[in-house]
């Protein structure tokens, strides 16, 4: 589904601004969400970084997070003590350390999904049937666009 300007003569044209602020909208939304599982921002957002994207070194941990390698290596250590992650020898690098998600650290993941899905079940059912449609047929195309901004600076094209 194209998201045109109403000025727009081209409605096949996404319009990126109106884009960027439908999405910062619901963001804003989004995040606020009451949650069982309240923790910190920037804690939640490693152990989703780590449950995604797989095990990473504290250098790239940090870049991805965009906090400064103290502040990661901090996390990191608070993570560890709480279970959440766990350091393991990288088998690339002996000298270099891998930052894993624990178990229990996806749990966590998990138990955010469901408490948003449980919170956003009622909202989409207010929805019109053609407001549902168009969002499940934009899924495949938001979907792509994440998968774009996570690739790696030298894996883009």
């Amino acid at each position: 589904m194209a998201v045109a300007h109403p000025s727009d003569d081209r409605p096949d044209e996404l319009d990126a601004d109106a884009f960027t602020a439908a999405i910062e909208d619901f963001n804003r939304f989004y995040i606020r969400l009451p949650l069982l599982e309240k923790l910190p921002f920037t804690t939640l957002s490693v152990l989703d970084t780590l449950a995604s994207a797989g095990p990473m070194r504290l250098t790239e941990l940090a870049r991805t997070e965009q906090v400064s390698q103290p502040g990661v290596t901090q996390l990191v250590t608070r993570l560890e003590r709480d279970g959440l992650v766990e350091r393991r020898p990288d088998p690339d690098d002996g000298r270099a350390v891998l930052v894993h998600i624990t178990e229990a650290g996806r749990r966590i993941g998990r138990s955010r999904h469901a408490d948003r899905t449980r919170h956003l079940t009622p909202l989409l059912a207010r929805l019109t049937a053609e407001q549902r449609r168009a969002i499940a047929d934009a899924l495949p195309a938001l979907t792509r666009l994440a998968e774009l901004g996570r690739a790696r600076p030298q894996d883009r094209p």
